[in-house]
C-alpha cells in the first residue's frame, strides 16, 4: 500500500482502466477542445458576416441621403440604428479622417488617430487601396468596460451618381468616407461559455460512464476468467494434470481456456513421451554402435558408452588419450581441445591400437556441451570406425593407379570432352603418338579443331547424336590426313557429364582396301571389255559409214545434198557424243577417289551399271526386268563405289545364270523353261531406307557356304574365275554408307540380294 504504483503494476484490471480512461479523456478532450474552437470560429464568423453585413446595410441605407447631402436624415438614421442592442459605436468618417456622424455626439467633428487599429487597415498604404478584405477591416478590442467589441470599417466609395456636377466631389477622389460599426461581443462570449461547460459535463458524464462500464466488463469476463486460468496454470507448472478449467464463454478468454486445457493435456502426455524418450536416448547412448565419450577440460571421460568400454577397458578417472593410446599426455592435435577453446564442433581422423592390439582408424567428431548460462561444462566426443572404409580407399587407390595406366597406355586415342562444348578435358598418350600433339598443347583446345574445317560445323551436330562415325578425316599437328573411326560413348568425369571418345586410325586399313577395290575395279573393266568393244564399234561403225559415203561421193565428183550431208553429220556428232559417254564413263569408273558421302540417287546410280553393262548381258541373252519406283528419295553413299557394289553384282547374276546354263549343256539337259535367263532389278522405299533387290535365275548358293560369301578371298566360282574380293568389297562400302546387305538363295533356282541404305536427312543434305 506505501507504493500505489506497485499494486497497479500487479493488477491487469487497474492497468486496463487506466490505459482505456487516459486514452479516452485524451480522446475525448482533444474532441471537446476542437469542438469548443470550431464553435468560437463559428460564432465568432457569424458575428463578423453580422456586422459587415450591418455596415453595408448602413451604408445602403444612408445613401440617397449622402447623395442629397441631408445631414439631418444621416444624424438621426445613424441615431436611431446606434440604439440597437449590442452597438456601441456607429460612426461615419469623412474622406480626411473627421467624424461626422455618429450615434454618439460628443465625438462629432473629432479627428481620428490614423494610427489607430481602426485605421491602419485602410492608411498602412499610400494612397489607401479602394479595396480591402473583410479580414483586414475587421479588429477586435476590449473596450473601457472591459467588454470584448468587434469592429469593421466599411469604405465609401465615389460613385458616378456622387461625380455629378450638382455634388462636390471632384472624380479623381475615389474613396469618400467610411463607416465604422462598433458591436458588443458579450453575447456570444456568453453562448461559448455555455457550449464549453456543456462540452466538459458531457465529457466527464461519459468517462464515468466509460469507466464502469470497462470495470464491470474486466470483473465479469476479464478477472475472474484469469484468477482461474491462473490457478490451471499453477497445477501444470507444478507437473499436476490439468484436464479442466470452470470457464464456459464462446469468446476469445474461453478459446484461451480451451487453448490451456490442451496444452495441459499435451504437456502430460508429452512429459511421459519425454520420460520414454529420456530413457530410449540413454539406452542408444549406450547401445549406438561408434564409440561416444563425454570429457571434462582435463581431457578425464565423465561417461562413455557400452562400445567405448567394449574395445578399450578404461579404468575409473581415466583419461581420453590413455585408454585410446596409452599416452602419458594428450594428443598434439586433438578436437576436444579445440572445442574448449572455441565452442565449435572439429573433425579429424585419428589411428591407433584398440584392447586386442589391432590397427584401428577412426573419424572423430567432437561438440560442445553448455550449461543453461552458455558456458562450455563438457566436450562429447564420437568417434566412427572407418578401418574398413580405409581398406577400400586403398585398393580404391591401387585399382584407379592400375585403370589410370590402362587409360595412359591404350593403343588407340582417347579423349575425355566437355559434353556442352566439347572441349578436351583429359586424353591418353596415345594422342603423342597418332596426332603429334603433346598432351599439354591439346588439353583445353576443342576436339573440333581435329578436323578440316568444312568439316567442323557437320561433325559439331553429329558427333553427340552419333556413337560411331566412320572413315572421320582428322588432322594431326604437322597438317597430314588421317582416317580415323570416331568412337563417342557418354559417360562422366569429375562429377559432370562428358563424352569418352575413341578414335582408330584406319588410314593404313583404307589404303590397302583403296587397293583391293581399285583391284577389283580393274577385274571388273577386264569383264567387261568385250561388251564395251562392241559398244565402242557401233558408233566408230557408223561414223566409218557415212565418212566413206561422204569420200566416195568426193571422189565420184558427185553433189551432196544439203539434207543428206546435215543427217549424215548429225549422225556423225551424236555417235562420237556416245563414244565420248562411254569413254568418260569407264574412265571415272577406273579412277581412284577418296570415299566423299554424298546425298545421291540410288536409281540413277543402278542405271548407270546397267548402262555400262547392258551389251554384254545381251551378247548373253540375259533379260533384264526393271521395277523402278519413280522419284525416290536420296540416300547417303559415295556414287564412284556404289556403282561399284552394283556392277560386281550385276557380274555375279550373269556369272550364276552362266554356269547354270554351261552346266545344264554340259549333262546335255536343256534348261528348264520355268527358269529363263533374267536379272530383276527393284527399287523401292521400306521404313525409312532405300532398298535395291538384285534377283538372277542363276544356280543359287550352296546352304553351306552361305555364310562366307561376303568374307575376302572366298568365291564358289571355279579357280581363275573369281578372285573373291567383289561381295567382300560390296559389304564394307555398303556398311561405310551405313546400309546393310543380305542375301537369299536356294540352290539351282536363284538368288536375290537385298541393299538397303538409310534416307538422308536434310541436315545431311545441307551439310555434306
Amino acid at each position: 500500500m506505501n507504493n500505489p504504483w506497485a499494486f497497479i503494476n500487479k493488477s491487469l484490471s487497474l492497468k486496463l482502466i487506466l490505459t482505456a480512461g487516459l486514452s479516452l479523456v485524451s480522446s475525448v478532450a482533444a474532441l471537446s477542445y476542437f469542438a469548443i474552437i470550431h464553435q468560437e470560429s463559428v460564432l465568432m464568423r457569424y458575428a463578423v458576416e453580422e456586422v459587415d453585413r450591418l455596415g453595408t446595410t448602413i451604408k445602403l441605407g444612408t445613401r440617397y441621403a449622402m447623395m442629397l447631402n441631408s445631414r439631418d436624415d444621416l444624424d438621426h438614421i445613424i441615431t436611431n440604428i446606434g440604439m440597437q442592442e449590442g452597438i456601441r459605436i456607429l460612426r461615419i468618417y469623412d474622406g480626411g479622417g473627421t467624424i461626422k456622424f455618429s450615434n454618439n455626439h460628443q465625438e462629432l467633428e473629432s479627428k481620428a488617430d490614423i494610427e489607430s487599429q481602426a485605421c491602419q487597415a485602410c492608411h498602412q498604404h499610400t494612397p489607401p487601396p479602394e479595396e480591402v478584405t473583410l479580414e483586414a477591416r475587421t479588429r477586435i478590442f476590449t473596450g473601457q468596460d472591459g467588454q470584448k467589441m468587434l469592429g469593421i470599417i466599411t469604405p465609401v466609395l465615389n460613385e458616378p451618381g456622387c461625380e455629378a456636377g450638382c455634388h462636390f466631389h471632384p472624380v479623381e477622389d475615389r474613396v469618400l468616407g467610411a463607416i465604422d460599426v462598433v458591436l458588443s461581443l458579450e453575447s456570444t462570449e456568453r453562448e461559448t461559455i455555455a457550449f464549453r461547460n456543456r462540452s466538459i459535463a458531457f465529457t466527464l458524464i461519459v468517462l464515468a460512464l466509460t469507466g464502469l462500464a470497462i470495470f464491470i466488463f474486466m470483473r465479469r469476463f476479464v478477472l475472474r476468467p484469469i484468477r482461474k486460468l491462473i490457478a490451471g496454470a499453477q497445477l501444470i507448472a507444478e507437473g499436476g494434470h490439468c484436464t479442466r478449467i470452470d470457464i464456459d464463454q464462446p469468446d476469445e478468454m474461453g478459446t484461451l481456456v480451451h487453448t490451456i486445457e490442451r496444452m495441459g493435456r499435451n504437456i502430460s502426455e508429452n512429459q511421459v513421451e519425454m520420460n520414454r524418450q529420456r530413457d530410449e536416448y540413454q539406452t542408444l547412448f549406450s547401445l549406438v554402435p561408434c564409440i561416444i565419450t563425454v570429457q571434462d577440460r582435463d581431457f578425464r571421460l565423465l561417461r562413455y558408452n557400452q562400445e567405448f568400454w567394449n574395445k578399450f577397458r578404461p579404468t575409473p578417472g581415466d583419461t581420453c588419450y590413455h585408454a585410446y593410446k596409452g599416452r602419458m599426455s594428450k594428443c598434439p592435435q586433438c578436437p576436444v581441445e579445440n572445442t574448449f577453446k572455441t565452442g565449435k564442433s572439429y573433425t579429424s581422423e585419428e589411428s591407433g591400437f584398440d584392447a586386442n592390439g589391432e590397427i584401428r582408424h577412426w573419424l572423430v567428431t567432437s561438440s560442445p556441451i553448455k550449461n543453461s548460462e552458455g558456458e562450455i561444462v563438457a566436450a562429447m566426443e564420437m568417434c566412427l570406425d572407418i578401418t574398413s572404409r580405409k581398406q577400400l580407399e586403398a585398393d580404391l587407390e591401387r585399382s584407379e593407379k592400375k585403370y589410370q595406366a590402362i587409360f595412359r597406355n591404350i593403343p588407340n586415342p582417347v579423349f575425355v570432352l566437355q559434353a556442352s562444348d566439347l572441349l578436351i578435358l583429359d586424353c591418353n598418350e596415345s594422342v603423342k603418338t597418332v596426332y603429334g600433339f603433346d598432351k599439354d598443347e591439346i588439353v583445353g583446345r576443342n576436339f573440333m579443331d581435329l578436323y578440316r574445317e568444312d568439316d567442323q560445323e557437320a561433325f559439331r551436330l553429329m558427333i553427340s547424336s552419333k556413337s560411331l562415325h566412320n572413315r572421320v578425316i582428322h588432322v594431326t599437328k604437322d597438317g597430314r590426313r588421317l582416317f580415323v573411326t570416331v568412337r563417342v560413348s557418354p559417360s562422366e568425369f569429375s562429377g559432370q557429364k562428358v563424352l569418352l571418345v575413341t578414335t582408330s586410325d584406319m588410314t593404313k586399313r583404307l589404303e590397302a582396301e583403296q587397293h583391293l577395290i581399285q583391284a577389283s575395279k580393274m577385274a571388273t573393266l577386264g569383264e567387261m571389255a568385250t561388251g564395251m568393244a562392241h559398244e565402242l564399234n557401233q558408233p566408230l561403225s557408223v561414223i566409218k559409214t557415212a565418212a566413206s559415203f561422204i569420200r566416195r561421193k568426193i571422189t565420184r565428183e558427185e553433189d551432196l545434198d544439203r539434207d543428206i550431208l546435215n543427217t549424215l553429220s548429225s549422225e556423225i556428232e551424236s555417235h562420237v557424243d556416245r563414244a565420248s559417254k562411254i569413254i568418260n564413263h569407264l574412265r571415272e569408273f577406273g579412277r581412284k577417289p577418296d570415299m566423299k558421302l554424298e546425298p545421291v540417287d540410288m536409281t540413277e546410280i543402278l542405271k548407270r551399271a546397267l548402262d555400262i553393262f547392258i551389251q554384254q548381258l545381251k551378247l548373253r541373252e540375259i533379260e533384264v526386268l526393271q521395277y523402278f519406283t519413280p522419284d525416290l528419295p536420296l540416300v547417303q553413299a559415295d556414287a564412284s563405289r556404289l556403282e561399284q557394289v552394283f556392277i560386281n553384282m550385276l557380274i555375279n547374276a550373269r556369272d550364276a545364270i552362266e554356269e547354270k546354263w554351261t552346266a545344264a549343256k554340259a549333262a546335255e539337259t536343256d534348261a528348264p523353261q520355268s527358269a529363263p535367263k533374267h536379272i530383276t532389278l527393284k527399287t523401292y522405299v521400306n521404313n525409312g531406307n532405300v532398298v535395291v533387290e538384285i534377283i538372277d535365275t542363276g544356280c543359287g548358293i550352296p546352304t553351306g557356304v552361305r555364310n562366307k560369301i561376303f568374307e575376302p578371298f572366298f568365291t564358289t566360282k571355279r579357280v581363275g574365275k573369281g578372285t573373291g574380293l567383289g561381295l567382300s568389297i560390296s559389304y564394307g562400302i555398303i556398311q561405310d554408307c551405313g546400309g546393310t546387305i543380305t542375301v537369299d538363295s536356294e540352290p539351282g533356282k536363284g538368288t536375290r540380294f537385298v541393299i538397303s541404305l538409310p534416307i538422308a536427312t536434310h541436315e545431311e543434305e545441307g551439310h555434306l
